[in-house]
């Protein structure tokens, strides 16, 4: 599978509306308490509950300490000792909260890789006290969190409108970077919230990439579906048919208005894009059509 950069990634999912912040500050906040509590055991020369003689000092509880990440606020346990104190030297520095956006993102696209890992480990600085191996297990920690995300149940709500939409950009793939299709499947539950529901790459929008990324969502629980919103790419038409029959299909307001305009005296458009833009703004079918009366 081609591999996209986490920064690309981001920027896609936040161009389709879609607040991502919780489920990576919950992968950030993991990754944080998980990284203190292997620098806690180097410094103590002890994991929890350990006996053994190179023991330098004992712990004694935690203090809650509230840390401001790129994600958010999150809230992290400092252990405390019972001589001295303890404060993880990268939580000064803080030079890793990128490293660690990296290896999340990394994970959801394709997978916690060894080269991300052995820049966490740069990125905490070469005297962290820190061994690779921790660090390797906490970053497989992260990519439960991620698969948890993506292939979560979907059967606990309904989603009566579905939005797919897809973008090309360039992915690393097989030693090369190439231009890759990243299809978005973005759905508003029963309750009126926007959810993103799924991602998918593959070579190209042909029907069959479709088609796999729909299926995905149905096996995972997606249900309810009464219109599927897209641009006008006839395979995502065909895919909902096959795989979504009981859902209607149509042309989103923005590549329609990008068809009906061209079809419109250049001296009209104006004033047709404005009436477009009113209809498309109401509450209700009847307020929509009193609109598009004033324009008639």
């Amino acid at each position: 599978m081609a591999q996209l950069d986490y920064q690309t990634l981001l920027a896609l999912i936040a161009k389709q509306g879609f607040d991502s912040s919780e489920f990576v500050r919950s992968a950030v906040r993991h990754a944080y308490q998980e990284l203190i509590d292997a620098g806690l055991a180097e410094n103590i020369g002890a994991k929890p509950h350990e006996r053994n003689s190179e023991r330098r000092n004992r712990r004694n509880g935690s203090r809650k300490r509230t840390l401001s990440t790129r994600a958010g606020d999150i809230e992290i346990a400092l252990p405390k000792l019972r001589q001295g104190s303890y404060y993880p030297e990268f939580l000064e520095r803080r030079r890793i909260d990128q490293a660690l956006y990296g290896v999340i993102m990394t994970a959801y696209s394709k997978g916690v890789s060894t080269r991300k890992v052995d820049k966490l480990v740069e990125a905490m600085g070469v005297n962290a006290g820190i061994s690779r191996s921790e660090v390797s297990r906490i970053c497989k920690g992260i990519d439960e969190l991620v698969n948890a995300f993506r292939e979560r149940d979907l059967s606990h709500t309904t989603f009566p409108y579905l939005y797919l939409d897809a973008t090309y950009v360039k992915a690393r793939n097989a030693h090369a970077v190439r231009s890759r299709a990243v299809g978005i499947a973005m759905a508003v539950n029963e309750d009126g919230h926007r959810e993103l529901l799924g991602l998918a790459i593959g070579h190209s929008e042909a029907q069959g990439f479709w088609e796999d990324l729909i299926a995905s969502l149905v096996t995972r629980g997606l249900s309810g579906v009464r219109l599927v919103i897209s641009d006008g790419n006839q395979a995502i038409g065909n895919a909902v048919t096959k795989l979504i029959p009981e859902a209607a299909w149509q042309t989103c307001r923005t590549h329609f208005g990008r068809n009906l305009l061209p079809r419109v005296r250049s001296g009209d458009r104006g004033l047709v894009a404005a009436g477009l833009a009113s209809v498309f703004g109401q509450a209700d079918k009847q307020s929509a059509m009193d609109a598009f009366g004033d324009f008639a």
